[in-house]
């Protein structure tokens, strides 16, 4: 069984660990995801306006919120739909950096913008729709920047190790791993929630991981119950959307938070996350 378990990922040997206490920390300024600290990154789908961007910087940092999530660019299906701000966005992720303290994660949707978006944010997000973009995942990790790398809507544990594996090989060890649902023929959420993919994970790979409740629950009401599990199940933290408004939000804004709901969900997952370093204590007493 041995074998064949490490045979199913061979193709992605340097995010495997070679001994079950190997961890790769990543640092993004005083933050070290992967450590002790659980992180949650939140902030709106797409950037709007300043003063939208600007709110909810505040709100989620004053939740205890360490990293401000929010597109610039944004891969819609529609091409109808709002695709972002673009350099504006950028811009205005990067003031309220500045007024907040908060660090920056934000998507990057072509090799061409790599360098662009990596002035601007401090983790670059690979998102679903691109993670086997080969290409893509080159020029981002040519920046050197962390990367919060996406699973796929369709993709396998295996596939996002492999899409893992090709970052790592070209020099950018700083890889977040992200659980957000996949497709399966179930439509009661927006997503399947792989619960088992953040088990799993923990157990083979050196990455750290997070997880996405937004993007799996497609519900704003279904979002704290899905993040309980995702620290139960052992995540290294949490990208979640919150906006001042959700019924006026230009994308995603029935799965995001309102103020009030994200910080009572900050609050329920306090106990929570006290019992994950608890036991992440005794595992490193016993180790």
């Amino acid at each position: 069984m041995a074998g064949s378990w490490k045979d199913q990922f061979a193709d992605a040997p340097d995010v495997l660990k070679s001994a079950p206490e190997q961890k790769t920390v990543v640092r993004v300024g005083e933050i070290a995801i992967g450590g002790g600290e659980f992180v949650t990154m939140a902030g709106p789908c797409s950037v709007e306006t300043e003063r939208q961007l600007m709110e909810t910087a505040e709100r989620v940092a004053a939740a205890g919120a360490r990293v401000l999530r929010g597109g610039a660019f944004k891969p819609r299906t529609s091409p109808y739909a709002f695709q972002g701000l673009g350099l504006e966005g950028l811009r205005l992720l990067a003031r309220a950096r500045a007024a907040t303290g908060l660090a920056v994660v934000t998507e990057v949707m072509a090799a061409a913008d790599a360098p662009l978006v990596a002035e601007y944010a401090d983790i670059l997000q690979i998102g679903s729709r691109s993670m086997e973009n080969y290409a893509l995942l080159e020029a981002a990790a040519h920046t050197g920047k962390p990367i919060l790398l996406k699973r796929g809507m369709v993709a396998t544990i295996v596939d996002l190790l492999r899409s893992a594996q090709c970052l790592l090989s070209h020099g950018n060890p700083n890889v977040v791993l992200c659980e957000r649902g996949i497709r399966t023929f179930d439509t009661a959420l927006r997503n399947t929630f792989d619960i088992g993919a953040i088990v799993v994970m923990q157990q083979i790979a050196r990455l750290p991981v997070i997880a996405d409740p937004s993007h799996a629950a497609g519900r704003g009401e279904l979002v704290p119950p899905l993040a309980r599990a995702a620290v139960a199940a052992g995540a290294d933290g949490l990208i979640v959307e919150v906006h001042p408004h959700p019924d006026q939000a230009w994308s995603d804004g029935e799965q995001s938070l309102t103020f009030a709901e994200f910080d009572t969900m900050m609050a329920e997952l306090a106990p929570w996350c006290a019992l994950r370093e608890r036991h992440r204590a005794a595992l490193e007493t016993v180790a």
